[in-house]
């Protein structure tokens, strides 16, 4: 009984070890989130490259890092971040979405379709990677709706089905929404398992 006593001491002790560092780097993710919100980038990403230093497969924070580097302008960086935790973690959703993003904004939306594909066929909820799939998708009705004028001047039909959907979307890229956070792992699937870094408040994904 004093063996059996002192494991369950030893289990609990476990337990508590694993809620308080849960709770140190939920807060690390929080710092990171209002340095972004208050647009401080630079100082957001001095907190995220230490923090990768000693944790540098935490999907979490290498998300922000990409999203940190998106808002910077620094879209190059952005999109090889993003690449690479799709390459590692493709279960996640989200970096496709932001990938997506960043073709949409480079006038490149037959990848950012494609991207945009992927990321609802992980996960079907994702509401903001459907809302830019359909913008997506508009915008390369738009363009295919363009050539075929070039081809057809006279068509009228194809004029009003350009005027409408010119009304409706305006003749301009469309505004894709990237998200800030990974969503909470959804239970994974018999066999398989999403990384434990990738949990985050549910509010912090858009």
């Amino acid at each position: 009984m004093k063996h059996a006593g002192h494991a369950i001491f030893q289990t609990l002790g476990l337990l508590l070890l694993a809620s308080v560092l849960g709770s140190a780097r939920a807060d690390e993710y929080a710092d990171v989130n209002q340095l972004l919100r208050s647009g401080k980038l630079a100082q957001a990403m001095t907190k995220v490259e230490q923090y990768l230093a000693t944790k540098p497969k935490d999907a979490q924070m290498r998300f922000l890092k990409g999203v940190i580097e998106t808002d910077a302008g620094k879209s190059t960086e952005a999109m090889a971040t993003f690449a690479a935790l799709s390459a590692e973690y493709p279960e996640l959703p989200e970096p496709y979405n932001n990938q997506a993003v960043l073709l949409a904004a480079q006038g490149e939306f037959g990848k950012a379709r494609a991207a945009l594909e992927m990321a609802v066929r992980l996960n079907p909820s994702y509401a903001t990677a459907h809302e830019n799939l359909a913008d997506v998708y508009a915008k390369l009705a738009d363009q295919s709706y363009t050539k075929s004028l070039q081809l057809e001047p006279a068509n009228k039909a194809l004029n009003a089905k350009l005027a409408l959907l010119r009304q409706i979307f305006p003749a301009r890229s469309p505004g894709a929404k990237a998200s800030s956070a990974l969503a909470p792992p959804r239970p994974a699937a018999s066999g398989a398992s999403a990384p434990a870094a990738s949990a985050a408040p549910a509010s912090a994904a858009k």
